[in-house]
């Protein structure tokens, strides 16, 4: 009897451990990171827009390009995988990465305290400055002439933003703001004379009238704003490909690698700084 009993007992102690086993071994797979399943896969998934040259466009292939394209290009050529650009317009580039249709966002994000609270962003990657884009005809000359005017912006980026609060400042019965949902919408109401002008990157605006499709266009002016820096955004548990993006940003600029990036893409100059001065980020 004693012997059956033993034998009992380390049947069902062995149960036991395979099922210890089995449990660990599926909370290991559920807990794997997004960098780890970057790995697994040999694929990222970059989430850019492909509507905001020179930072992401099309060219007459149809083939993706520009700033934010190369950048993400660069990561996953250090990651050792494979480079899968998604076309993420404005207005999704925050759900697609929360829905994990995406694993990384490198589309020109503007950091902000209220995004930050949905993602988890990088340190700068590139830094904006802006300028007012208008027509040729329009009799505007610089940030202020707009008071009173027709103005619009993509909803919800920083620069609408910045342009709605200035635009409520100005409580001018005359003027008129619309928001829209596309970088490509607003500069068609822009051409269309719907809107009387914008505020955008200086290097967008240069892209735009040097592509030759909007001969209307011509920037006139900074826009009272301070540089918009951008960075690069993850899932807010994702911390391990946080920090390696953090990483690789640093070594981005300490290898030359963003300034060349920056004159290819931008050519206006020098690569701005990536930080406020007097603060780190």
């Amino acid at each position: 009897m004693k012997l059956k009993s033993l034998q009992v007992r380390a049947a069902a102690i062995a149960v036991t451990i395979a099922a210890g086993a089995m449990s660990s071994g599926a909370a290991l797979a559920q807990s794997s990171s997004t960098l780890d399943k970057i790995l697994a896969t040999k694929t990222l998934r970059c989430g850019v827009q492909l509507d905001f040259p020179p930072a992401g466009f099309r060219t007459a292939q149809n083939e993706p390009e520009g700033y934010d394209v190369a950048y993400c290009k660069d990561m996953a050529k250090s990651l050792g995988v494979t480079a899968q650009i998604v076309e993420t317009p404005s207005a999704e580039r925050i759900p697609a990465l929360v829905s994990n249709r995406i694993d990384v966002l490198v589309a020109s994000t503007s950091v902000t305290p209220q995004r930050a609270m949905t993602v988890a962003f990088s340190q700068p990657y590139v830094s904006f400055i802006n300028v007012v884009l208008t027509t040729k005809d329009s009799g505007v000359q610089k940030f202020d002439d707009l008071k009173g005017r027709s103005v619009g912006g993509v909803t919800g980026t920083t620069t609408e933003q910045e342009l709605r609060a200035r635009f409520d400042q100005w409580k001018n019965p005359k003027g008129k703001f619309t928001g829209y949902g596309s970088e490509s919408e607003t500069y068609l109401a822009l051409t269309q004379r719907k809107i009387d002008g914008v505020i955008v990157s200086a290097g967008t605006a240069g892209a735009l009238i040097k592509s030759g499709q909007f001969p209307s266009l011509v920037t006139k002016g900074p826009a009272p704003s301070p540089a918009d820096l951008a960075g690069i955004a993850v899932r807010k548990s994702d911390t391990d490909l946080m920090r390696w993006v953090n990483v690789f940003v640093w070594n981005q600029v300490r290898t030359g690698r963003y300034k060349e990036l920056y004159a290819t893409y931008f050519g206006d100059g020098k690569a701005p700084a990536l930080n406020v001065e007097g603060v780190d980020y």
